[in-house]
Order: structure tokens, then sequence, then C-alpha cells
């Protein structure tokens, strides 16, 4: 199959500014999510997948199309979602979804019967001949995915979809985009600062830091190492159960309410060492007169994979 994207050692800079240095991804078709902070070099690695910037170094292909040649190819072929509304507000829905088929190299005829079916699917069928300076937030939102779909795209490049939207907004947004991904297959990359969007979307990421990839693959590869941890609780003799525990070289991490006084529960985070059998942690609280209350796997969420791989834990 061939991959969605897969550039090598590229690298680009604004002047004197170096926005990414020798980046090398290879992605497979399906649901993508770019996550970093800001100057993480997001934004500019978005812009060269679009085909709106060329890389001072390096090169690869999207689609099968090269990003350095190829400008025009990737745009029929990509549909963007852009963070900024970036509207023209005297034009009604309708010829704005309309115009953008033309700028993405539709015939007219085809632009303009589109945007009525996309205006449509999106929700804004009613509001399709309203001007755009008068719709609200949400409705724009909408109108950006409407336009991103107008020319039926292989691949969905959606900058901050959920942006400014209420958390009913967002959700509606998120079950639109799901719908969208479970009825055609598209492709769709999603960059956002709200990982929960990206955890209940994608199944690959993207991890960016200081303009390279710290991390890539699917989640649940990304998130391996996290089969020797355990979320643990007991109750009884608190020192005697942590001593046989550590003596077995388990690591034991202690929420800051539970760290000094002594209680008749106790929480901790248990990391284990190779080869570990949880009966074991029945066996040694059975020696130490403890009773185990819940065991259960410590599965690291997006924000922690982050965290962790930008601090370097």
């Amino acid at each position: 199959m061939e991959p969605l994207v897969d550039i090598r050692d590229v690298s680009f800079a604004y002047g004197a500014v170096r926005a990414l240095t020798n980046v090398s991804l290879r992605l497979e078709p399906g649901t993508v999510g770019i996550v970093g902070n800001n100057g993480a070099g997001k934004s500019t690695l978005l812009r060269i997948l679009l085909g709106l910037l060329h890389p001072t170094s390096g090169g690869g292909t999207v689609l099968g199309c090269d990003v350095r040649q190829s400008s025009s190819q990737l745009r029929g072929l990509v549909g963007y979602m852009p963070e900024a509304h970036a509207v023209v507000p005297l034009l009604k829905g309708v010829e704005f979804v309309a115009l953008s088929g033309d700028l993405y190299g539709m015939p007219k005829r085809d632009a303009r019967r589109r945007a009525h079916e996309v205006l449509n699917y999106v929700g804004l069928g009613e509001l399709r001949y309203r001007r755009l300076d008068e719709y609200s937030t949400g409705n724009l939102q909408r109108l950006k995915l409407a336009a991103a779909l107008v020319h039926d795209p292989k691949l969905l490049l959606l900058d901050e979809p959920t942006n400014g939207l209420d958390p009913a907004g967002r959700t509606a947004m998120l079950r639109t985009i799901e719908d969208l991904i479970a009825a055609t297959g598209k492709s769709v990359i999603l960059c956002t600062h709200l990982l929960a969007d990206i955890e209940r979307i994608c199944k690959q990421v993207v991890v960016m830091h200081q303009g390279t990839v710290a991390r890539a693959g699917t989640l649940d590869a990304l998130r391996q190492h996290t089969a020797s941890r355990y979320a643990l609780r007991w109750q009884g003799p608190r020192e005697p159960f942590v001593a046989a525990l550590q003596a077995a070289q388990v690591s034991l991490d202690f929420p800051p309410e539970h760290a000094a006084v002594p209680s008749t529960e106790q929480h901790a985070l248990a990391v284990v060492p190779t080869g570990w059998h949880t009966a074991q942690f029945f066996e040694l609280a059975g020696r130490s007169e403890a009773v185990v209350v819940e065991l259960r796997p410590e599965q690291e969420d997006l924000e922690q994979l982050f965290f962790r791989v930008t601090h370097g834990n």
C-alpha cells in the first residue's frame, strides 16, 4: 500500500530561523494526529504537506506526489481546513464553498453543484444563501469543513477544527468528522492542541518537538511500555507491603495525598520488573497482612505520553 506521507530529511528555515530540522516521517493511510507545543514546527510541516512551502532541503511524497514539484496536483487531492476563518464576509455560504472548488481546480458548474451537496452534509443547507458575516463561530467551522470537502479529496488536513467551539459544538464537530471517516474511508491529518480530540479520532500520532519528530507511530505502539504499570490500592499495613514490593524490584509512586500520612487504604502506581505476574501482588499482600482491593493496568493517555516524550522521561 502506498504511504500517505513519506518524507525524508526535510528541513525548512525562515531566514535565520530554522523551523524544521531533518524531519523524516512515514505515515500509512488512515487517521493521524499531530501534536506539539507552539513553535514545534507543526504549521510549517502542514504547509509543506500541502505544497504551499518547498523544503529548504530533503523531500518526499504525499499521496505519491512530490512535495517539491507537485503543488497543483496536491491541491486536487488534499482538502485543507485552516485554523483561521479566512472567509470573505460578503459572500454567501454556497458562493464561498463554490469558490473553494474553483481554487481546487474544479469546473465551475461542478463546484456549484458540489457546494450544495457538502453544505447539506455538514448541516448548513438552510444557511447556504446567508452572508458569512452572519454566521456563528460554530457555523463558520462547519463552512470551512464543507469547503475542504467540496472537491472530494483523498486526504483531509484539519487544523484546529474545534477551535472556538463550546462543548456541545465541539462534540458535534468531532461526531461529524468521525461519521465522515466511517462513511468515506478518507485519510485525515488532525492538528490540534486538544489532545483528547486526537485520542478520540486518530490511530497514528506524530509528536513534534523543537522542529523535529520526537515520536511517530500508532498510539497503541507508543503506549506499549505501560504494560508494566499498574494502579494498586490496598487496605492494611503500609510499610510491610511496600517493603515487600520494593524487595521484589517493584517501583512505587505514591500520589501526594497519600505520601506522608499512613492510612488504612493506600494508593500507588506500581511499575513491575520483566517477568512479573499479577498473582505476586496478592501473594506479597497476604504475607504482609494487607488486602489488595484494586489492581488494574495503568494505560498512559496522550497527555502523559506527550509530556514523557518532550521532557525526555
